[in-house]
């Protein structure tokens, strides 16, 4: 016999896995990867440790849930910057413009998504973040290259090199607080891309 759950039950299931993951939203913004443990995951959402592992096997599984969806959010601000009018070089400087900006804004959240020392659940989820924000950048410079605004060169390739070393300055201010580097940003961007950057702030 299966046993399924009634409509009331399953709202409750529902509700019960939302408060577990707005928990560990919190931890992770406040205490990083290192803080967000099942057992302070479960105290913060008023529930038992069991009814943590009852929704997610591991913590690693949990903060892999929380990781995609997450991403999602910022993959989609990114997106949202891509398709603001201009030149192909100034809509790549407005992908990373926005997520610096969204960075700085909740630093500790984003050392734990960017580079915080992780479980492989997560790490991979951290994967397909940096995957989906190179192809944000990489359609940005291939419209470039067929526009002939930007000179011939592999997108995808430069788009991963502009990734990650974006990801790599933004270790820095995410961790100490200051912000000398994110300005410089712009500039390098505009190099890799053989863009000129005469006259960018």
């Amino acid at each position: 016999m299966v046993y399924r759950r009634t409509p009331k039950v399953q709202a409750r299931m529902e509700s019960q896995r939302a408060a577990i993951l707005d928990a560990a939203v919190e931890l992770l913004a406040t205490h990083g990867y290192g803080g967000c443990s099942v057992a302070a995951v479960a105290e913060r959402a008023g529930v038992a440790t069991g009814s943590v592992y009852r929704h997610f096997p591991s913590k690693g599984e949990l903060v892999a849930e929380l990781f995609r969806q997450l991403v999602t959010r910022e993959v989609e601000a990114v997106e949202q910057a891509s398709e603001r009018p201009g030149s192909a070089a100034e809509r790549v400087i407005a992908v990373i413009d926005t997520f610096a900006a969204r960075a700085l804004k909740a630093p500790r959240l984003a050392y734990a998504l960017l580079a915080e020392p992780v479980d492989p659940p997560v790490e991979a989820e951290r994967i397909v973040f940096r995957r989906a924000f190179r192809d944000v950048v990489a359609a940005r410079i291939a419209e470039g290259v067929r526009e002939g605004t930007l000179p011939a060169q592999h997108a995808p390739l430069t788009a991963a090199a502009i990734v990650g070393a974006v990801a790599e300055v933004m270790i820095g201010p995410l961790t100490s607080g200051g912000e000398d580097d994110v300005g410089e940003l712009a500039t390098f961007t505009l190099r890799a891309l053989g863009a000129s950057d005469a006259g960018h702030p």
